[in-house]
């Protein structure tokens, strides 16, 4: 028996504009396209842009003044920067209570995004993702998040736009549970510090209070701790594509997609009743956790309808499985774990790694949206994580998709 998603998960499809460059979030895309970047914008290869011009009067405590290097094309979601902090918040951090006026609840459905770089000694430290992001519970199966945090380790602070409300990179390391002073950024101290904010291609040096800095839309953030730089990074984004505005209905027993890729049901390399990555089959399981997850799997530019019966069978019916063609992975257990990607391809008996996906082989992107706030994947897609209402979607293949779908939930009987 399915329960019921509730109203407030239906129809996010939104289109939602912000002003600035390009950024990466996906229910809105923190962009500046109206959504998140141009809408068919290739997933690679974008094209360099021009240097900005040299900032003027701008000086660190050691009489050095910097400037803006010529912009690196960067891919969302890409990891920049020497690990040094793990990630996540630490132990005094944000784990669901309200820290620095600012709650942890179902994320929004519009994003931007500031871009943060710390350096030590001219050395770019990776800012940790899930900075701000807290795991579904058994009570609470969508998990929540704050309305400043981070989904990798690209640098960006993704921030909610829905509030109206300015947020301060303060608020934000609160959240990460690190101090943030002159002389002292996340555990990392050295004189000098100096702090620089690029403003569409204006530098300038920021000489008040560090946790009183402003994170404006799509400003680029560095602060040097000890030896500085003489040359201001700076980025130009390939994001996700922008949402489609109008929502996919995904109706119980529906289909999304072209038919026939692959018959219904798990392979024989599939669960065969036996467990499969710690999952069991059961003929009358005890569901205490249920959420659904969905998967678009976009071949040359044809939606692939996913397999109805995936994970069920005659004698029992594992954690996780398909009831439809509508591309809803349906997670119903006696408790709660990780899942992933990878654990229900494996359920299902089909490959899937970066250049595989159920046989159908090449070069595969991949994007999550959360409720709207979307990124492209960098990592190994069997890791994804398929947590309440997220939606993911594979492309394989040419043309790039030029826009994310949004759905209209069906409530399951």
């Amino acid at each position: 028996m399915l329960e019921r998603l509730g109203a407030r998960f239906v129809a996010i499809g939104l289109v939602l504009t912000f002003a600035g460059c390009g950024g990466g979030g996906g229910g809105s895309n923190p962009s500046g396209t109206g959504s998140n970047g141009a809408a068919g914008t290739p997933a690679s290869n974008p094209a360099p842009a021009s240097s900005p011009a040299p900032a003027s009067g701008a000086s660190d405590a050691s009489g050095t003044t910097p400037k803006l290097a010529a912009a690196t094309p960067i891919l969302d979601g890409t990891t920049l920067g020497d690990t040094h902090w793990p990630a996540g918040v630490t132990a005094t951090g944000g784990t669901g209570q309200p820290v620095s006026g600012l709650n942890c609840t179902l994320r929004s459905t519009a994003y931007t995004y500031a871009h943060l770089s710390i350096y030590q000694n001219g050395k770019l430290l990776t800012l940790p993702a899930n900075v701000g992001m807290v795991e579904p519970t058994m009570t609470a199966p969508t998990g929540c998040a704050y309305p400043i945090h981070t989904v990798d380790a690209s640098g960006k602070i993704h921030m909610d736009t829905t509030s109206g409300a300015a947020y301060t990179l303060g608020q934000f390391f609160a959240i990460w549970g690190q101090t943030l002073s002159a002389s002292n950024v996340a555990g990392v101290t050295g004189s000098p510090v100096a702090i620089y904010v690029n403003d569409d291609g204006a530098l300038t040096q920021y000489t008040g209070d560090p946790a009183s800095l402003v994170l404006k839309p799509h400003t680029e953030i560095t602060v040097m701790i000890g030896t500085p730089v003489t040359q201001v990074p700076t980025y130009t984004w390939t994001d996700p594509p922008p949402f489609n505005p109008n929502p996919i209905t995904l109706a119980y027993g529906g289909v999304v997609g072209a038919t026939g890729a692959w018959p219904n049901g798990s392979t024989a390399a599939g669960g065969k009743g036996s467990p499969v990555d710690g999952m069991t089959c059961a003929p009358d399981m005890s569901v205490l956790y249920h959420v659904h997850a969905h998967l678009a799997i976009i071949k040359d530019g044809q939606w692939l309808a996913l397999p109805m019966q995936v994970g069920i069978l005659s004698q029992c019916t594992y954690e996780m499985h398909t009831h439809d063609q509508t591309g809803i992975i349906h997670i119903e257990a006696p408790n709660l774990k990780t899942y992933t990607l990878g654990d229900f391809f494996d359920i299902w008996g089909e490959p899937l790694t970066n250049t595989n996906v159920a046989g159908i082989t090449g070069n595969v992107v991949a994007y999550i949206n959360d409720n709207g706030d979307s990124r492209r994947y960098m990592g190994d897609i069997r890791n994804i994580e398929l947590t309440s209402l997220r939606d993911i979607t594979l492309q394989i293949g040419t043309p790039p998709v030029s826009t994310l779908a949004t759905y209209s939930w069906y409530e399951p009987q």
